[in-house]
């Protein structure tokens, strides 16, 4: 339909039925230079939009014309197209917040450094455990007294360490008494002898016998008697080397 044709056909079907627009104002409430406007297309001149539509058809009800048959000439003149149909609602997911993929990062992080942390705790209690497990074991000494029973070094074999200890000292007991010996500079015991026990001891240079009853102790080095610790009933130290050896045999001290 060309433009023009709307208001000219709203105007003729007004003037037809011999309406004048002052009873059109009258009955639709729609002011007179808005009836105008419509009859010449001054679109300008009009509110707009949902209003003028309602206008179109306000008048094609006074006036006994078909309401959408008017509006659709209306659209046409006027240009519009009818209103857009309505999108589908689309119910989207929200998007999560930033903070939450943060807080996650954040904790696996907490979880891994409580792991580490645990293995590393877990680590130096076993590493503690065996050092200490160690250091017990070292620390126990070759001769310890135990419910008064003396353990001591045996004497090693003759044979094979002749040239790396060729001290060899026994002593024997023949009453209760404390002995003490160490081994070039080294303690070996520190026990109470009962009587008629015998034990060996082996030293590279020398020895040194402590004994509470010097009475009660026999020493032979590398099977020659040797003298006695000290007075007899009192305590006594002897210190024994190879000089003390070659004595007994019956040699002269060398320097």
């Amino acid at each position: 339909m060309a433009t023009g044709t709307f208001g000219e056909r709203l105007k003729r079907e007004r003037e037809m039925r011999e309406v004048s627009l002052k009873e059109v104002t009258t009955a639709t409430r729609i002011g007179p230079r808005f009836l105008e406007a419509l009859e010449n297309e001054e679109w300008d001149k009009l509110p707009g939009g949902i209003f003028n539509r309602g206008f179109v058809r306000s008048i094609a009800r006074y006036l006994g014309l078909d309401e959408e048959n008017l509006l659709a000439e209306y659209d046409m003149a006027h240009g519009e197209q009818n209103l857009p149909v309505p999108q589908p609602y689309e119910n989207k997911i929200p998007r999560p917040p930033v903070w939450i993929p943060i807080l996650a990062v954040l904790a696996l992080l907490a979880v891994l450094a409580g792991l580490i942390a645990g293995g590393i705790y877990g680590w130096r209690r076993y590493a503690a455990h065996r050092a200490a497990k160690r250091t017990s074991s070292s620390a126990l000494l070759p001769a310890q007294t135990q419910a008064g029973t003396a353990t001591v070094i045996p004497a090693a074999d003759p044979g094979s360490s002749s040239a790396a200890a060729p001290l060899d000292l026994a002593v024997s007991t023949s009453a209760a008494t404390r002995l003490r010996i160490l081994a070039d500079g080294t303690l070996l015991l520190d026990a109470e002898f009962s009587a008629g026990e015998t034990h060996h001891f082996s030293a590279r240079q020398q020895f040194e016998v402590t004994a509470a009853d010097s009475s009660a102790v026999l020493l032979e080095l590398n099977g020659r008697a040797m003298p006695p610790v000290g007075t007899p009933g009192a305590s006594g130290t002897i210190v024994l080397t190879e000089k003390d050896l070659r004595q007994a045999s019956g040699g002269t001290p060398q320097p």
